[in-house]
């Protein structure tokens, strides 16, 4: 798989441009220029409202955000290949956006892609979206990683990444 070369201890994501929403609407926001000089948190997903993403990863994350803060972790990333309009809802409805994580959307699956981090189940309508994991960069290089079995919730929530502390 891909993942192996790019989502190793040591190594760097891509650069993608991710999209937000702003103040004024969609923003493009540049994951290069959002992780350089930082220590985040990034973890992918599936999808908005899709059942284990919405009911474990991201509770798990609003419930561990205070922790990571505690260890030097200055953001939260959420990457979902969905649009800013979902992101956003979601981010308010499951009370991720006032726990302070912040939602980037890989859109049209570029960087989930470069990643092969690629998930695919027809049978519940996602195609093309991503496998779970989180990662810890520091500077953009990972220091952390742990991605799950496509179709898995268990080493990308909150609580596993934060173990690894």
């Amino acid at each position: 798989m891909g993942f192996e070369m790019t989502m190793t201890i040591g190594g760097s994501l891509p650069d993608a441009d991710l999209v937000t929403m702003g103040a004024n609407g969609p923003e493009t926001v540049s994951l290069a220029a959002r992780l350089k000089g930082r220590k985040v948190v990034v973890f992918g997903l599936p999808g908005a409202f899709t059942g284990p993403c919405t009911t474990a990863h991201i509770p798990s994350f609003i419930r561990t955000a205070d922790k990571f803060r505690a260890k030097g972790v200055e953001e939260i990333i959420c990457i979902s290949v969905n649009d800013p309009f979902v992101l956003k809802a979601w981010g308010e409805a499951t009370g991720a956006t006032k726990a302070g994580i912040t939602h980037l959307g890989d859109a049209d699956g570029t960087l989930t892609h470069a990643l092969g981090m690629e998930f695919t189940a027809p049978q519940l309508g996602l195609i093309g979206r991503s496998n779970r994991y989180a990662l810890v960069l520091d500077n953009g290089v990972i220091t952390h990683a742990s991605i799950d079995k496509p179709g898995e919730c268990n080493i990308s929530t909150g609580e596993a990444l934060l173990e690894k502390l």
